[in-house]
């Protein structure tokens, strides 16, 4: 076996035992872009190597959609294949393992009228309204997010390379980022997420009732109800199993208060939606909601995603990553939210994750919306750290003190 295909299988052994760690006689369910048919038998063979009952793939082409959206009708574009929601949600009830990777074309739908991709993206927000506010955002069951390299995404990130070289850096700079690099990756993640836990906790005990955001561009204010939890993205699902949903993570999260959030932010790193780019945006709040935004790139984009529905105008998550971390430190700019949220600390427009309410298993729907909880279609996490940012805290008895500075955590 080649270096590269040992790094591969070890990369799929990581996502089987860490990401989903799949429990014997579990069903899992794989959807994965057509070019990347050899990890994905790497994943299969894991997958019932940890005593997985069944594996399904799903195989997807980004290219075949794009047809679509270039030559669809509107009522086309507006259909979704029902029984396909319903397969998902009947094995979402019998707790199967859910692993999604994306198609990774961050310039796909450049060409396309802006309206037929939010057309398409609501449609599909709606159909799947019940399982990711139903399954994914309670951490009911056990699902991990992961990119795979396609050649457009690497001549993004190094156009001056050859595609085949341009690829080859893409594996090396994501197998770092991983861990796959260290000689026991699985050892090495739960290490990290033992780490990541210990700095939630610390969070916990302070208790914040206020964070203040200040740096270039940005002054932002984002309440924290008293009942919010901080966590790390190490969940339990229904069954008792901890699983991590996103690979890579460095982050610590947790909920704003809806109506709490009032100043203006400036993103650090451009965001790829739906195919296309968003970039040098800003957002002015006032009492939770987008009062006013502006984007050098991608303004009509950033339009259609606070129109997706009222929830979209606020936020839903608010995460801390410090500007010293494996993927800021390779000095490299992604293109893809899963890897530039990790180099940043973010926020998120639209739901919110009831996971970071204390105790939320006693709380009814109404004492939860009561909080300032935040329900939306959609969830957007934009990148605002940098090493010029700074972020205090403010507790409940007023007492005011530094959490971030230089982007970098000093508690």
């Amino acid at each position: 076996m080649s270096e590269f295909e040992n790094k591969l299988d070890k990369y799929a052994e990581t996502v089987v035992k860490v990401g989903l760690n799949v429990q014997k006689g579990q069903d899992v369910y794989i959807s994965v872009p057509v070019y990347a048919t050899n990890f994905t038998r790497k994943l299969v063979k894991h997958a019932y190597l940890a005593g997985a009952r069944q594996v399904l793939v799903d195989y997807v082409d980004d290219e075949v959609d794009l047809l679509k959206y270039q030559l669809a009708s509107d009522e086309g574009l507006k259909a979704f294949p029902s029984w396909k929601t319903k397969g998902i949600l009947e094995m979402a009830d019998n707790n199967a393992a859910f692993l999604s990777i994306r198609p990774k074309n961050p310039e796909l739908l450049k060409d396309i009228d802006p309206d037929r991709v939010a057309m398409v993206d609501k449609v599909r927000r709606i159909e799947s309204k019940e399982y990711s506010q139903n399954y994914i955002s309670t951490g009911r069951i056990s699902w991990t997010l992961l990119s795979y390299p396609s050649p457009e995404w690497a001549k993004l990130m190094f156009p001056k390379l050859t595609e085949e070289e341009a690829v080859e850096k893409l594996w090396d700079a994501m197998f770092e980022v991983t861990r796959i690099n260290q000689e026991n990756p699985v050892d090495g993640w739960k290490e990290h997420i033992e780490g990541l836990e210990t700095r939630a906790e610390l969070l916990n005990e302070k208790k914040y009732k206020k964070l203040h955001y200040k740096a270039p561009g940005t002054d932002l204010t984002i309440e924290l109800h008293k009942d919010h939890k901080w966590m790390c993205a190490n969940f339990t699902n229904l069954k008792g199993t901890k699983f991590v949903p996103n690979i890579p993570t460095e982050e610590v999260f947790t909920i704003p208060h809806k109506d709490g959030v009032n100043g203006t932010v400036t993103s650090t790193k451009p965001l790829v939606y739906s195919g296309k780019l968003i970039n040098q945006f800003s957002l002015t709040f006032k009492e939770g909601k987008v009062v006013d935004f502006k984007a050098e790139e991608g303004y009509d984009i950033l339009k259609n995603i606070l129109s997706i529905d009222e929830g979209a105008k606020f936020l839903g998550e608010v995460a801390l990553v410090p500007y010293d971390s494996p993927i800021s430190n390779s000095n490299l700019v992604f293109y893809d939210t899963l890897y530039d949220e990790n180099a940043s600390c973010h926020i998120a427009l639209g739901n919110a994750l009831q996971m970071c309410i204390e105790n939320v298993e006693e709380k009814s729907k109404e004492d939860i919306d009561a909080m300032g909880f935040n329900r939306s279609l959609t969830h957007v996490d934009f990148m605002i750290g940098s090493a010029e940012l700074d972020i205090d805290g403010e507790t409940e008895d007023g007492l005011v003190e530094p959490i971030f500075r230089a982007g970098n955590w000093v508690i």
